[in-house]
């Protein structure tokens, strides 16, 4: 009855994990956040072959384990063998993992590839400057002016908006569009994470790090500085919102105006509630 009970659970938690909401932690869930981006994509087509991979590693030794000790326990085997050594099953045990380490070589080193090297066709940059315990973000390409994003304390928190997750000033991306990602920190190291988008790059000061992403679905994506950094380094989260490209252009207008400009403010705004609503519809 423990067994099954526990087997329901976890099949309980693999189906909350398959419906997790994208971009947010969801309770009860198992796994990665739904990807947005070709790179986390690839991150989980990877994870699924290695999970693959050591369940049936596990059940194999987990099987040899169980077959030695009924086997050749002092009870059915009470006159052991004295050998030492086997040569080939020596070179097997040192073969076999051998190749196994090879053949996840061979999918892992293109996606390395994939997560570090820059496309060429690069739609525009974004700078990420890591603080204790902020971040900072500038647009150089639009002429955006750096500005300070802080986490929402739980008392100012308005319907919607995430504990420990939600900020004043989130960062704002077209959808589809390449960006790339330039990562530095003012004081300490920090690291900007985005699980959705399969992004983590440490923010060294004096150095500039780069990464990029390319989010192809709209939504609102949550991160958080997975470096530890100080006192509050559990309030520094980033909040992404993924947009069309006309309403992209509107807020980076009002934004190349003023830096905290309520009007940009305003344009993200009516875009989300009129996004909930169309798939509140949908529902």
């Amino acid at each position: 009855m423990r067994f099954l009970t526990a087997l329901a659970l976890t099949w309980t938690t693999f189906a909350a994990g398959a419906f997790a909401t994208p971009g947010q932690p969801t309770d009860g869930a198992l796994g990665f956040q739904p990807a947005v981006t070709p790179i986390m994509e690839e991150v989980v087509s990877f994870h699924n072959i290695l999970l693959v991979l050591i369940t049936v590693i596990t059940l194999f030794v987990m099987g040899l384990l169980i077959y030695v000790m009924i086997r050749y326990n002092r009870k059915t085997n009470p006159t052991p063998s004295k050998n030492s050594h086997n040569t080939l099953l020596e070179v097997v045990w040192t073969a076999v993992p051998v190749l196994i380490l090879i053949g996840i070589a061979i999918p892992s080193f293109p996606l390395l590839y994939l997560q570090d090297e820059i496309p060429p066709e690069i739609d525009f940059t974004l700078k990420a400057t890591g603080n204790q315990w902020n971040w900072s973000y500038e647009y150089p390409d639009h002429e955006v002016a750096e500005y300070f994003s802080n986490m929402v304390e739980e008392e100012d928190l308005q319907p919607g908006q995430l504990r420990n997750l939600s900020v004043d000033y989130p960062l704002v991306v077209p959808v589809d569009a390449t960006v790339r990602l330039q990562v530095t920190a003012s004081d300490v190291i920090h690291n900007w994470a985005m699980p959705s988008f399969g992004t983590k790059m440490d923010a060294i000061p004096g150095r500039i790090n780069e990464a990029w992403f390319q989010a192809t679905q709209e939504g609102v994506y949550y991160g958080q500085c997975s470096e530890l950094c100080g006192l509050r380094h559990a309030f520094m989260p980033i909040e992404v919102h993924v947009v069309p490209q006309d309403v992209f252009d509107a807020w980076i207008a009002a934004k190349a105006e003023d830096e905290y400009s309520e009007a940009a403010d305003a344009i993200i705004a009516q875009y989300t509630a009129a996004r909930e609503t169309r798939l509140a519809q949908l529902d």
